[in-house]
């Protein structure tokens, strides 16, 4: 995992004799922490900034990933918006025709 690659690794018995508040304690320092069992990464304990900082990275490779998606399959051709309307049997004159739910 590329977001934790500098991360620590500690066994989850290792994990245990820390205590919750020595894990936190790493993770309020800017220290990430991978669990693993069995040599298998299992967990990560990270900081609530570095989550928002990951969070945000996959957030902005997702948008690009449409953006590109978006530029390869790209036609020319747009659609207006009386015909998306249209499309679903309305007109603007219809939709202004709609009450609002008070």
């Amino acid at each position: 995992m590329a977001a934790l690659k500098h991360a620590r690794e500690i066994t989850v018995t290792e994990a245990s004799r820390r205590g919750v508040a020595g894990l936190v304690a790493d993770a309020e320092h800017g220290g990430a922490l991978v669990v693993t069992r069995h040599h298998r990464r299992v967990a990560a304990v990270v900081s609530v900034d570095r989550l928002a900082e990951i969070e945000d990275a996959a957030e902005d490779l997702r948008d690009l990933a449409l953006v590109l998606a978006r530029s390869v399959t790209d036609s020319g051709r747009r659609t207006s918006f009386d015909e998306v309307l249209a499309a679903f049997g309305h007109t603007r004159e219809s939709l202004a025709a709609i009450q609002d739910d008070d």
